[in-house]
């Protein structure tokens, strides 16, 4: 078991990566939950100084308002925060083509890791960080946020409890209004991975937890539609935009109910690159990934499941679903109500199950919390719920759909994906 910083009972923390999950999710909930956890992040280190700086402002401000004295340091030096004594758990929240080096050292230097989602743009990248894991003799856990909210724990529970008989089909819709990812640096392939690997890598774990088996066969229908065919004419950002656009930046409605409709800090504004700042017109040529897919998978044990994703779909209520289908009823649960419909019985018993707890309106419906409370568990010696091998899965479903749309949908065997 991992020896706490100090005999006070507190955690030392760093984060690699000043971006909008590291600190604005996670870390903001683990200054919130500071006095219940014992969580104190020491240092936070990013490639633009100025964000790293600005993060820690923000981050001790959250302290501050709880009551809490302590203070984080923005550190340029990323290998002397991970020698620092003080830190016992590392969170890697960069883009997702630079997880692999943060992880390794952080590993080597002793260090209990987070992982955010997704493990990596490459396969490559994804059997090296499990090498690395293996190595360091600790495990790792990631953060696919499904696994932490309570709505689909209890539909994956219900369908593994036989409440609707044995699970044979699983539709997983995700018609989701994340044109941000064509404004951040998700827009291209070599940082992200594209949105089927960002987004959908969440939903391939689900299938997987879902099905508890091996995908077999991957196909794919979809790609890039010619809503947002580039125009050169276009202002390169939304902040010297005078279009009248529905995709401005943190003036959607997405933006404004999930609480980034407005800008962190200046380092986005000020930001001159275009994979440093967060308004890139969705217009804007040199984007190079998918905006939407239907998805099929054929599992081991004989489960079908689809996928249904667009990242244009309008702000609703209802934009992702997760629908099981078993061999006496079925169950279908809303992410955004937090609500599951459930028919069992042959279609004898008709039941609602809703959550409604106050932790909801956090961030990401309140599994930012719970992670946050798994993370001290964590520490603590217990074993995650996710790591690194769920993140090599969901990765080579990534890939296997990946090239299936680009072979007109041919089936593709994600196990037989090779790794260098």
């Amino acid at each position: 078991m991992l020896q706490k910083s100090n005999s006070q009972g507190t955690v030392g923390v760093a984060i690699i990566g000043a971006g909008e999950r590291g600190v604005y999710f996670i870390g903001s909930r683990m200054a919130e939950l500071s006095a219940e956890t014992g969580f104190r992040i020491v240092g936070v280190h990013d490639l633009i100084s100025d964000r790293a700086k600005l993060a820690a402002d923000h981050l001790n401000g959250i302290y501050a308002a709880g009551g809490i004295s302590h203070a984080v340091a923005p550190c340029e030096d990323l290998g002397k925060l991970l020698d620092d004594p003080r830190v016992d758990l590392v969170l890697v929240t960069t883009h997702t083509d630079a997880h692999r080096v943060p992880l390794e050292m952080a590993i080597k230097a002793g260090k209990r890791v987070y992982l955010d989602k997704p493990i990596s743009v490459t396969l490559d990248d994804a059997s090296a960080i499990l090498a690395a894991e293996k190595a360091g003799g600790l495990p790792v856990m990631m953060g696919f946020t499904r696994r932490y909210e309570k709505p689909w724990i209890e539909a994956v529970s219900m369908a593994h409890r036989g409440r609707i008989g044995d699970p044979q089909m699983i539709l997983l819709r995700s018609v989701i209004p994340y044109t941000r990812y064509l404004q951040l640096w998700h827009r291209t392939q070599a940082k992200s991975g594209g949105a089927i690997n960002d987004k959908c890598s969440h939903h391939f774990d689900v299938l997987r937890w879902v099905a508890g088996s091996e995908p077999e066969t991957i196909t794919a229908i979809g790609g890039r539609s010619g809503i947002f065919r580039p125009d050169p004419d276009a202002p390169a950002r939304c902040s010297e935009c005078t279009r009248d656009c529905p995709y401005r930046r943190h003036e959607t409605l997405v933006d404004r109910h999930e609480g980034v409709g407005q800008v962190p800090n200046r380092s986005w504004t000020d930001a001159a690159r275009i994979e440093d700042r967060n308004d890139n017109c969705v217009f804007l040529p040199g984007s190079d990934i998918d905006d939407h897919a239907v998805i099929s998978v054929k599992f081991e044990n004989g489960i079908s499941a689809c996928i249904f994703f667009s990242i244009f779909g309008p702000w609703a209520t209802d934009q992702e679903t997760l629908e099981i289908v078993g061999s006496s009823g079925r169950l279908r649960m809303e992410r955004h109500t937090g609500g599951i419909d459930l028919i069992s019985e042959y279609g004898h018993r008709h039941e609602r199950i809703d959550f409604n707890q106050a932790e909801r309106s956090s961030s990401h419906f309140g599994a930012d919390l719970e992670l946050v409370r798994t993370m001290a568990r964590f520490v603590a010696g217990e074993t995650p719920p996710v790591g690194p091998s769920d993140g090599l899965a969901s990765l080579r479903m990534v890939v296997a759909a990946q090239q299936s749309l680009e072979n007109g949908g041919a089936p593709v065997d994600p196990r037989a994906l090779e790794i260098k």
